[in-house]
C-alpha cells in the first residue's frame, strides 16, 4: 500500500518542486552550442553526469529528444516517473541489474539520433568514479560524450534514494545557479581511461562552481 501511494503521489510533488526552483533561480547556460549543432542535424550525443546533479538536469538539458537510464534500484521506478513528466523515456538497467539489456537498447536509440543520459558513477557509488558503460556505449553508437553539470552559490544536499551512497545537489530558492556543457570526445576518444573521464566530469563542475560566485554570472532561462 505504501510502495503503491509513493508511485503515485510522489511523482507530481517531485516535478512541481523542481519546476519551482527553475522558476526561482538565476541560471546561466554555458557552451549550449557544444551540443546544439548535433539536435539540428538530427543527431543525437550521450550527455554524461554525475549521480550527485541528477536533480537539476530535467532543468538543464535544454533538448526534447532523451533517453535516461534509471538503475532498477528500489527508488528507480520513482525517479522515472518523474523523469517521464519532463517529456523524457527511461530505460531501466545498470551494471548489477540489467545492464547488458539497457546497453543494447541505448545504442539501438542512439543509433536512431536520440540523445542518451547516463551517470557514470551510478546510484550505489563510488561518487564521482565513472564505470566503463558510457565508453561502450559511444563505442556501440558512434556519438560523441558530453559532461553536463550544475551548480548554485548555496547548495542543499540530500540523500539521493534509500541504501545510496551518493548525495543530490540542489539549490535553494532565489539563488544563481548554472549549468555547463564540457567538451565533447568524438568515438577514437572513447579509448581514454575512466580517469580520464572522471577528471573531464570534474573539471566540469569545478568551473561551474566558479561561474556561480562570479558577481557577473549572466540569466538565461530555459
Amino acid at each position: 500500500m505504501w510502495n503503491w501511494l509513493k508511485l503515485t503521489i510522489l511523482p507530481p510533488i517531485g516535478y512541481a518542486l523542481i519546476r519551482a526552483l527553475g522558476w526561482t533561480l538565476r541560471i546561466r547556460t554555458l557552451h549550449a552550442e557544444r551540443v546544439r549543432a548535433f539536435w539540428e542535424s538530427g543527431s543525437g550525443v550521450i550527455i554524461a553526469f554525475w549521480h550527485s546533479r541528477q536533480l537539476m538536469m530535467p532543468l538543464c538539458y535544454g533538448g526534447s529528444r532523451l533517453h535516461v537510464l534509471i538503475s532498477e534500484h528500489r527508488d528507480g521506478e520513482l525517479i522515472h516517473r518523474i523523469v517521464r513528466r519532463f517529456g523524457f523515456d527511461a530505460i531501466r538497467g545498470s551494471t548489477t541489474r540489467g545492464g547488458a539489456r539497457a546497453l543494447r537498447q541505448m545504442a539501438r536509440l542512439g543509433r536512431e539520433g536520440f540523445d542518451l543520459a547516463v551517470t557514470p558513477d551510478g546510484p550505489r557509488g563510488p561518487r564521482c568514479v565513472a564505470q566503463p558503460g558510457v565508453v561502450e556505449l559511444a563505442k556501440l553508437t558512434g556519438l560523441p560524450i558530453t559532461p553536463l553539470t550544475f551548480a548554485a552559490s548555496k547548495k542543499n544536499s540530500s540523500g539521493a534514494g534509500t541504501g545510496s551512497k551518493s548525495r543530490c545537489r540542489s539549490a535553494g530558492p532565489a539563488l544563481r545557479g548554472a549549468s555547463r556543457f564540457g567538451y565533447r570526445a568524438t568515438r577514437i576518444a572513447c579509448s581514454l581511461k575512466r580517469s580520464g573521464w572522471r577528471w573531464r566530469l570534474r573539471s566540469t563542475s569545478s568551473a561551474t562552481r566558479r561561474i556561480t560566485r562570479s558577481r557577473t554570472l549572466l540569466v538565461n532561462r530555459y
